[in-house]
């Protein structure tokens, strides 16, 4: 069994609820899908108990996600258990609420403020305990005012702690020391590492919540060379930024990365799905992987790699070595 982890002052359990996929359809302006196609709503709410059942105690959402959807939901099922859990959720892109269209985005303290407003009545709570900026590679003059304004919320207990959903370690070099910076989140797993992150994150005390931690699904093994994703899923898409999967066809690259790696992934009882997970928490002792999670029975799986723990030294070096 894994320890928990420390958001600042927040205890979360070792991994985390990704609440991306249960936000259902959502749309750029043009229409391209940047959801995960329909979902069950009750299905989403079910999922979302039987981890908490399982030890989950880390939610995480953003108010893009199904345009304020995903939000709703994880504030319906966990409403009883408020005080339980840890709900992050992230803003800085903005959307159309009523046409599920993401519309842009916008780094104004402003939009900060108006984007929390708007994702405390959805969540159904009064303060947020881990509120992160969305916007990856964001670099314009108002981080610093951001900051400040993140600072005063912290003050004030709207949100108890703050972070930057960044793969760029240098910004998150731009608010470490603030006293309510307390988290990363990237997107790392086994085929694809990012050392700069871990490294940041270590030397400067921050949790890192992984986004992408199964590789957009690809590390669950059920997709082949033959697979084909299409209607209102975003992986039918190839923005620069979804490399797992080109136009819905798993990438040869990561497809040729996981079959080299799958046997020591699956062994000693574990399914692949735990033993890419484990491999992030035997990356670094500040690892949170937060996979998305849109059924009961995925929900179990995932919680389950908890019980093994991280992967043993031995089987990260033979990691390692295949994929270097």
């Amino acid at each position: 069994m894994i320890e928990p982890r420390l958001i600042g002052d927040l205890v979360s359990s070792p991994m985390g609820f990704g609440g991306w996929a249960i936000g259902g359809p959502f749309f750029s302006p043009g229409g391209d899908p940047y959801g995960w196609g329909e979902v069950d709503d009750d299905e989403s709410i079910a999922a979302i108990r039987a981890a908490f059942d399982a030890g989950v105690t880390l939610f995480d959402t953003a108010n893009v996600y199904g345009t304020g959807h995903s939000e709703r939901i994880i504030g319906k099922a966990l409403h009883s258990k408020r005080d339980q859990v840890v709900l992050a959720t992230k803003w800085g892109n903005t959307m159309v609420e009523d046409t599920r269209v993401l519309d842009g985005n916008d780094g104004s303290v402003e939009n900060m403020l108006r984007s929390l407003e708007g994702s405390l009545h959805r969540l159904g709570t009064e303060y947020v305990d881990l509120f992160q900026f969305h916007l990856n590679d964001y670099a314009g003059p108002e981080v610093d005012d951001l900051q400040a304004a993140l600072e005063d919320l912290v003050a004030a207990g709207t949100i108890r702690a703050y972070g930057w959903s960044t793969d760029f370690p240098d910004r998150v070099e731009r608010w470490a020391g603030g006293s309510g910076f307390k988290a990363i989140q990237a997107e790392i797993n086994v085929l694809a590492d990012n050392p700069g992150t871990w490294e940041v994150a270590e030397r400067n005390g921050l949790a890192c919540l992984i986004r992408g931690p199964l590789a957009m699904g690809l590390l669950s093994g059920k997709y082949t060379a033959d697979s084909k994703i299409g209607g209102d899923d975003v992986r039918a898409l190839s923005p620069e930024w979804l490399r797992y999967f080109n136009d819905g066809v798993p990438t040869p690259e990561f497809l040729s990365r996981l079959d080299a790696v799958r046997e020591i992934l699956a062994a000693g009882g574990r399914s692949l799905v735990q033993g890419a997970i484990a491999w992030l928490w035997g990356r670094s002792a500040t690892a949170i992987p937060i996979p998305g999670i849109r059924t009961v029975a995925q929900a179990k799986e995932n919680a389950a790699a908890m019980e093994f723990g991280p992967l043993p030294a031995a089987q990260m070096a033979d990691i390692a070595r295949l994929l270097t």
